[in-house]
């Protein structure tokens, strides 16, 4: 959170976060709720406690199941990630 505070100070007029795989323990929640950050973007790939205050969840559902189903037709999957 200070680093966004940082930022921030430096000019920055917007800042957002984003986390693959984001293990919010603890005071996390408030902390992020209490921060000047815009946005916390992150990945169902944990199981997420409900949507909060300036925190979004996206889900890897249609990519996951294309994977697979790129890998059952044998087609590129990485071309997914580029």
């Amino acid at each position: 959170m200070q680093a966004a505070n940082a930022v921030r100070a430096k000019g920055a007029s917007h800042v957002y976060a984003a986390a693959s795989h984001a293990i919010l323990s603890g005071k996390a929640r408030e902390r992020i709720a209490a921060s000047s950050l815009e946005e916390v973007v992150v990945t169902n790939t944990v199981p997420p406690a409900a949507d909060g205050d300036k925190i979004t969840v996206l889900s890897v559902a249609s990519l996951l199941g294309e994977g697979i189903r790129r890998i059952h037709e044998n087609t590129s999957v990485s071309s997914l990630f580029l």
